[in-house]
């Protein structure tokens, strides 16, 4: 009897102890469960942030809400050609097909150095394109200077006297073949009779990448003509240190904008024609000594005419 009481003591030692046993397992497997949870938290945490602030490295990061109104503002020049654009009646003199060629060069260079020949009804939408740049017009007019700038004070313009006429411009076309008028120098050095020499210095100064040659007036033979322009435009950018500066004329569908452009801007430098407008790339002869006035107009150019 002793025996069998022993006998069940035992077993009840035995079930306790396998119980105490299987508790203690069981609480040690969720206790590492739970630690190894805890770890992986904490490294997938740590390895987010750090992709984070990999990520962070290598993309721009978005402004604040804060910030949002300031980044996001319109420039006061667009937002007055905007409103300019929308409410006036009056049509510029270049159609969108010729305004979209100076467009294209405009997105490319701009903020770049920007000169005008002409303050016209487009003047405000060229300055505006080239917004960060400097955009500056020559004008004939003096009074029309005033009345453009006192509605549009931002824009910078210089008036300019010129003392050639259109019925002039034969003589003047046998004149700009001499050598005094195919040697390359600051317009205020030339020789050539063809050159402008009474503008601001720092006209002369200034290497400009675009130059739109829209003026001075030359539709009746006694108007001034384009013939200096077109000629100083071409000399400026043959005068420049390094580079090529791209060369608009407007109104080519005239027999002096015609003859002159081809002649003094160069076939050979022709990029295109749209329309009445047409885009010479003329490059510095400063930066390769002994290049002709005019290259060689072997069709290495691409061009588009319609």
């Amino acid at each position: 009897m002793r025996s069998k009481i022993q006998s069940s003591i035992n077993l009840k030692l035995v079930f306790i102890c396998c119980s105490v046993l299987v508790l203690l397992i069981l609480f040690l497997t969720r206790t590492s469960i739970s630690s190894s949870s805890s770890t992986f938290s904490t490294t997938h945490l740590s390895n987010s942030t750090i992709r984070g602030e990999d990520e962070n490295q290598t993309k721009p990061k978005c402004p604040s809400t804060t910030m949002l109104p300031t980044c996001t503002k319109l420039p006061a020049s667009l937002a007055d050609a905007l409103v300019h654009y929308v409410t006036t009646n009056i049509t510029p003199q270049q159609t969108f097909d010729e305004v979209s060629v100076s467009k294209r060069v405009l997105d490319k260079k701009s903020p770049c150095n920007f000169l005008v020949f002409g303050l016209g009804h487009d003047s405000l939408m060229w300055a505006s394109l080239n917004h960060g740049g400097r955009t500056l017009f020559l004008e004939e007019d003096k009074s029309w200077i005033e009345t453009v700038t006192h509605k549009f004070p931002k824009l910078e313009s210089y008036h300019v006297v010129y003392d050639t006429k259109v019925k002039d411009s034969d003589k003047l076309m046998e004149l700009g073949k001499t050598d005094d008028c195919k040697a390359v120098s600051d317009p205020r050095d030339s020789k050539c009779g063809l050159a402008l020499k009474g503008l601001p210095p720092d006209v002369y100064e200034t290497e400009w990448d675009l130059i739109m040659v829209d003026a001075p007036t030359g539709y009746h033979n006694e108007a001034p003509g384009r013939m200096s322009a077109i000629y100083t435009a071409g000399l400026m950018a043959r005068n420049r240190e390094s580079g090529e500066t791209d060369v608009f004329v407007h109104d080519v569908d005239r027999p002096v904008e015609d003859e002159f452009s081809a002649t003094f801007l160069c076939r050979g430098y022709l990029i295109e024609q749209q329309g009445r407008l047409r885009h010479f790339t003329v490059p510095s002869h400063r930066a390769r000594a002994g290049r002709p006035f005019c290259p060689a107009d072997s069709g290495s150019h691409r061009r588009r005419f319609s």
